[in-house]
């Protein structure tokens, strides 16, 4: 296993982490001396981290793999899914928002696997990877806004913007996906 796939699997393994510490009540909601929000951002940071870091390096030391391209999308929508579904349960989330948001994580990756079944490989949107980062920001201040005040208005347009983003880039994927299909039976 290469640098790129381990660090793609090291992502997966802080998921579980991520909700335990996220989900669980704290007595004085500190763990080991500190709180227990700056805990879960900082596991919900580095494993985000580890997003852009796998794909970088696989890029840069050429170790792109199939693996690494099914895990790597698959780690990323379980973070998301983790992390937005408990938002929701810490009660910082609307529950409609992130229906929406995980939606279209389901509808793009049921039209990437119906292109992929046709031989037809459908690349991560610019829109995709701007919406990716918005939903970053978004559930850094949502995690951090018991911490940091300001962060529950920020964190909720952040939220709203991560929304927005995601219909437009369901949109474009599905504009994508048909585009390609249509020249592929030409």
């Amino acid at each position: 296993m290469n640098l790129p796939n381990a660090l793609t699997l090291g992502r997966i393994f802080l998921i579980p982490l991520l909700v335990v510490v996220l989900l669980t009540k704290f007595e004085g909601r500190l763990i080991l001396g500190v709180r227990k929000e700056l805990v879960g951002a900082a596991i919900f940071g580095l494993a985000s981290l580890t997003d852009w870091l796998d794909g970088y390096l696989a890029r840069r030391r050429q170790q792109v793999t199939p693996l690494g391209q099914f895990m790597d999308p698959l780690a990323d929508k379980l973070l998301i899914t983790a992390a937005l579904v408990s938002l929701v349960q810490m009660d910082l989330a609307q529950s409609w928002m992130v229906v929406v948001i995980l939606g279209r994580e389901i509808a793009v990756t049921v039209l990437r696997s119906l292109a992929q079944s046709r031989d037809v490989a459908i690349e991560a949107s610019p829109l995709g990877k701007v919406k990716m980062v918005s939903q970053v920001v978004a559930i850094l201040m949502l995690i951090l806004s018991d911490h940091v005040p300001l962060f529950v208005r920020l964190g909720k347009i952040a939220l709203w913007v991560a929304m927005v983003l995601a219909v437009a880039s369901a949109m474009d994927y599905y504009r994508r996906f048909n585009h390609v299909l249509i020249a592929k039976s030409d």
